[in-house]
């Protein structure tokens, strides 16, 4: 029977080529993820990661084979792998971005056991994305999850479960409806091909694993793909559909379907897979995009998953707390993994909490050779067979992002993606709109400054500004409202063009990159959130758009000091706000009630409020006073939000995302501080050095003293093996520390 055990504690590594006989002395202890070198957050050159290292793992079996075989599951290393067991090449794996795999059993030794892996993490030009300058930065390491997976000689390899709600009558039944579950299971055998089997599929309602929806069964034979099929009609018990809950952005609801393989007596579990599954219909038109019968416009962000300091070699926490700001905090409900396959940590999340995916292949502009184009076919394959039962996936990017036509290669990849999940459409993005058009939807960059009437439907904006306006969370104001105003009009206009299905910005966060494309630190500042998930005013833009049912936002475009601007003054102030009005408050003074500006952005659902009240006499070398906003809902004052006009900290203040982590060596939070003004409110100018000190069974990931700018930063804190209580404490002069509590278990 399958068992799958974790593999990420108790490894070795060198920052070298080590032969499989250098003594363990030669390696440092770590944990996966892990990344090949911890670097600043800016400021250093990518020829720093490029070198070959090697990762060891001593091991003796956890359990007996008894029979079953013995794989090794990668689900992602940094860029070229060469994999050995006991001495024995077990073979190499070229890509970083999907799993591989290797089968161990036939070279295992009775007592202790010796994993060994090479790793090239340079920037190779016969493996995608590579061959030309990129704009990202491919950390080294083994810097996803590693697992080992015993299975029967017999066993699946893949499950794809594909949900649908069958509405159409029949001749029979001119009413008829009914709910359908498609499984279909592919199957590795090392036994002798012509044995029977019997496959199984369960489905259960949610949360209630034993309560059966429905199950069906049937016999296959060793070494065949096979399909199962359940379809239910409602019965006096329920009403039409009333027993199923649709996958929808409000409410992600998903259900529970087990595979299950048995020895042809029906009765011997052999193996045992799941799928967490939504019933959901997503489908882009040439009208627009459809979920669940519902056109929605489509807004959001692109995500690079790379983070400060570690890398790519974030935890399962960090990722899943990426898809709770694109949707919680930014307010998206689309996101683009640009421009590769993320982490599955990620993309369960997008599950749960109701996050529109859009996956594409790794690359960037270029296209090599023949190999390197095989490579690039079997990332498709890799990609898509990990990741088709996500119900947040609408969209697979089968084209290398901003590359030229190529026929032959792009009708290679649509063909397989259709065959691999014919129950998805694929897009392809390019920068040019005379591009060749294979796909099933026409996705495209375009950094116009607007947006384009489409040539071909259906359209889908999925890149704009970004290095148009690379903007920096301690630029001066003037810039920054720029910044924000910018997608806003963007936003706008394309909310007003039926025939566009919706615009995914660049970016949501700051990402470090090579020096043909950064600024002169090495980071992108393209996103509306800066390189530590921390907002611009741009992130404000797409805040606001959030229902006021789920909660008010008032967000003033403004660090509210006078001589910021060109010219001096603060007139006019932007307010991103999804109120019905605002009064504003100079002082103790009220100077009106204002309601959002539907003349400049008409099509924005809570278009941002543009207020002129401050005139000459507010301008550079007048008194100058506090600001207070108030926001209204319906009449009733929901939220308010004041901004201080001295400029002077008053707090250094520290909080983390979580106040438990895991005592599993890789877990980690982020610890985010700021300098403040009396209001809580961040001071951008506000230049100091902060200190930190830790007690407890934890470390701190990130540059210590940490040199502030900007007024807001983060670092990390990554819990040990050992539980017990943390305590960070933070300190800078002329203020007061602030101290945080963390729980390891």
């Amino acid at each position: 029977m399958r068992t799958i055990v974790p593999f990420n504690q108790d490894w070795l590594y060198a920052p070298a080529e080590l032969s499989l006989h250098a003594p363990d002395s030669d390696f440092t202890p770590v944990t996966l993820p892990h990344t090949n070198i911890t670097l600043p957050y800016h400021n250093f050159d990518n020829l720093e990661y490029q070198f070959i290292s090697t990762y060891r793992r001593r091991f003796t079996l956890p359990e007996p084979l008894n029979g079953r075989r013995l794989y090794v599951d990668f689900e992602g290393a940094m860029i070229a792998s060469a994999v050995y067991i006991n001495g024995r090449l077990l073979g190499e794996y070229d890509g970083g971005y999907t799993p591989f795999s290797f089968d161990l059993t036939d070279h295992l030794n009775a007592g202790e056991n010796v994993l060994q892996a090479r790793l090239d993490s340079t920037e190779r030009a016969d493996i995608p994305p590579y061959g030309h300058i990129v704009d990202y930065l491919t950390f080294g390491g083994i810097y996803r999850e590693v697992s080992l997976r015993y299975v029967e000689p017999v066993h699946m390899t893949s499950v794809f479960v594909k949900p649908k709600l069958v509405q159409a009558p029949t001749s029979a039944n001119p009413t008829r409806r009914a709910a359908w579950i498609e499984a279909e299971v592919a199957f590795e055998s090392q036994s002798a091909s012509d044995l029977d089997y019997v496959l199984e599929m369960v489905w259960h309602l949610p949360e209630m694993p034993n309560n059966v929806v429905a199950r069906t069964s049937g016999v296959i034979r060793a070494g065949e793909s096979s399909r199962l099929e359940i379809e239910i009609e409602p019965t006096s018990e329920w009403d039409d559909f009333d027993f199923i809950e649709l996958w929808t952005l409000e409410n992600p609801h998903r259900y529970l379907v087990e595979v299950n393989l048995y020895a042809a007596d029906g009765s011997t579990l052999l193996d045992a897979d799941t799928a967490l599954v939504g019933f959901r219909d997503a489908w882009f038109a040439k009208d627009g995009f459809y979920l669940n019968g519902e056109k929605i416009k489509l807004m959001g962000l692109n995500r690079h998953q790379t983070y400060p300091y570690i890398g790519a070699a974030a935890p399962a926490r960090l990722q899943r707390k990426d898809a709770d700001i694109v949707k919680d905090e930014l307010g998206c409900n689309i996101v683009r993994t640009s421009h590769y396959p993320q982490s599955r940590h990620f993309l369960d999340r997008c599950d749960e909490v109701g996050l529109l995916v859009f996956e594409e292949i790794p690359g960037w502009q270029w296209i090599g050779d023949e190999d390197w184009k095989a490579l690039s076919l079997d990332y498709v394959r890799r990609m898509i067979e990990r990741d088709r039962n996500h119900p947040s996936i609408v969209l697979w990017g089968v084209r290398i992002n901003e590359s030229w036509d190529d026929e032959a290669l792009y009708t290679a990849t649509n063909a397989l993606a259709h065959k691999l999940d014919p129950t998805r459409q694929t897009g392809g993005v390019r920068f040019f709109q005379d591009s060749q058009f294979l796909e099933d939807v026409f996705t495209f960059n375009d950094f116009s400054n607007s947006v384009q009437p489409p040539k071909q439907t259906p359209h889908l904006v999925t890149e704009f500004n970004g290095h148009m306006f690379p903007t920096k969370s301690f630029d001066q104001e003037e810039r920054q409202v720029e910044h924000a105003l910018r997608h806003a009009r963007i936003q706008d206009k394309q909310m007003g063009m039926p025939d566009v299905t919706g615009a995914i910005g660049w970016c949501a966060f700051d990402y470090n990159t090579h020096r043909e494309f950064g600024s002169g630190d090495r980071i992108c500042y393209h996103g509306v959130m800066d390189i530590f998930r921390l907002p611009k005013f741009a992130a404000y833009v797409y805040e606001s758009q959030i229902d006021p049912k789920v909660r008010p936002v008032l967000r003033p475009a403004t660090f509210w000091t006078r001589g910021d601007r060109s010219g001096g003054g603060v007139n006019p102030l932007y307010v991103f706000s999804n109120c019905d009005e605002i009064e504003v408050f100079y002082g103790e003074a009220s100077y009106g009630r204002y309601t959002p500006d539907g003349d400049q952005f008409p099509d924005l659902p809570h278009a941002p409020f543009c207020i002129t009240a401050f005139s000459d006499s507010h301008m550079f070398g007048s008194s100058f006073d506090d600001l207070k906003l108030v926001g209204y809902v319906g009449g009733s004052a929901v939220i308010e939000h004041s901004l201080s006009s001295d400029g002077v900290p008053q707090a250094l203040t520290l909080t983390a995302d979580d106040d438990t982590l895991h005592a599993d060596g890789a877990d980690m939070t982020r610890l985010v501080f700021k300098m403040v003004d009396k209001y809580g409110n961040r001071l951008p100018y506000a230049v100091s050095v902060v200190s930190f000190e830790i007690e407890g069974p934890a470390v701190l990931v990130g540059t210590n003293p940490f040199p502030l700018v900007g007024g807001q930063a983060a670092i990390y804190v990554r819990a040990s093996q050992t539980p017990g209580i943390v305590r960070v404490r933070a300190s800078a002069p002329r203020l007061n520390s602030a101290e945080v509590t963390i729980a390891i278990k």
